[in-house]
């Protein structure tokens, strides 16, 4: 396994052939950790520093009570908070020394942390870590489950986003640490393992899932992920991709719901723009999730019911099918002339966010 980026994982790498689990987080330079750090301290100093001054009058150096200048204030602290104390510069009035114990002490346990703050860090971290993927694993479900972030992975998850799916309810799958890496930059929960691992989809909790999305970029791959993902969710909707199209039939019986041909269907993009530009530009902004057409699903509502799927048309939305007790009928077919209620409709219309 490559080595660590840096960013935080549920598990470690010791011998552990597990996935790791990745969440979104913000990311700061090592410049600017440095610059808090010594932020904080020179801060804790400064203000054991006034404390001391301020009641220099409760202080003695060696037995005498002479008071304290700025200089024997700040030695003061820098010694104390530093838990070397040489024992010189002692309080010697109770408000002092309940200065000293309320205050003071506080300070010095900051001070420390800051001195040892790398290793605080990494514990802070994984048991922040540990307990996000605790709160994560205990409320997630009905998510969406991507295998592979390259192209395909990442314009299927641009396009959910899109569509309105939040970032947290979509874990990409991948074996590269850069392709998670990227994945959390963009938002989402990453599971670092290879999507042919039965562990590897339950780290991504693929068996509540509602949908996965399958874009490696191997066939042969594909399948294998496919099988898995359908045993341990056989309800979730399977969509996969595929480069050669006489696979698509074996990732059909391999599980998937919708299989697409990714290279026949840019060729035919491609040969449908070269025969007709409007046609083609059509398709290309029905594809692109931020144009301005949109391909979706939805419920009918309720000023919809009775009425034909053609008397849409006049409010600018165009069925393409109309799906009834599990069942597609599409437009070119003229068997639904009324919608009733549980009916849900596949139309083109103006993508809100479109310009």
């Amino acid at each position: 396994m490559p080595p660590r980026s840096g960013r935080p994982s549920l598990r470690s790498d010791d011998g552990d052939s597990s996935a790791l689990l990745h969440f979104p987080e913000r990311r700061f330079s090592p410049m600017r950790n440095i610059g808090v750090r010594v932020g904080v301290a020179v801060l804790a100093l400064a203000v054991t520093t006034v404390i001391v001054y301020a009641e220099q009058d409760c202080y003695q150096d060696r037995g005498a009570f002479t008071g304290l200048s700025w200089i024997d204030a700040f030695y003061y602290a820098t010694v104390s908070l530093s838990t070397t104390g040489y024992g010189d510069i002692t309080p010697v009035c109770e408000s002092s020394r309940l200065v000293n114990a309320l205050v003071i002490t506080p300070l010095r346990f900051l001070f420390l942390i800051v001195l040892v703050g790398t290793t605080i860090e990494v514990l802070t971290r994984r048991t922040r870590e540990q307990f996000r993927s605790n709160r994560w694993r205990s409320h997630v479900n009905e998510h969406t489950v991507i295998v592979g972030y390259g192209v395909k992975g990442r314009s299927a998850a641009k396009a959910l986003v899109d569509s309105g799916t939040p970032t947290n309810d979509i874990v990409v799958v991948a074996q590269d640490r850069a392709a998670i890496d990227e994945a959390a930059r963009d938002g989402f929960v990453g599971v670092v393992g290879d999507g042919r691992r039965e562990e590897v989809l339950l780290d991504a909790a693929i068996d509540r899932a509602a949908r996965v999305v399958v874009a490696t970029d191997e066939d042969d791959t594909s399948i294998l992920v496919t099988l898995t993902a359908r045993r341990l969710s056989p309800a979730a909707t399977i969509v996969a991709a595929v480069r050669e199209s006489q696979n698509a039939d074996i990732l059909k019986q391999s599980g998937a719901n919708t299989v697409i041909p990714t290279a026949e269907s840019a060729g035919r993009l491609m040969s449908l723009s070269l025969m007709s530009t409007t046609a083609g530009e059509i398709m290309e902004d029905l594809l692109d999730s931020g144009g301005g057409l949109e391909v979706v699903e939805r419920d009918i509502t309720r000023e919809e019911l009775g009425k034909s799927p053609q008397d849409l048309d006049a409010h600018g939305q165009i069925v393409l099918a109309v799906i009834r007790k599990g069942t597609s009928h599409r437009f070119d077919t003229d068997t639904i002339r009324h919608l009733d209620s549980g009916d849900r409709l596949v139309v083109i219309r103006q993508n809100p966010g479109g310009s």
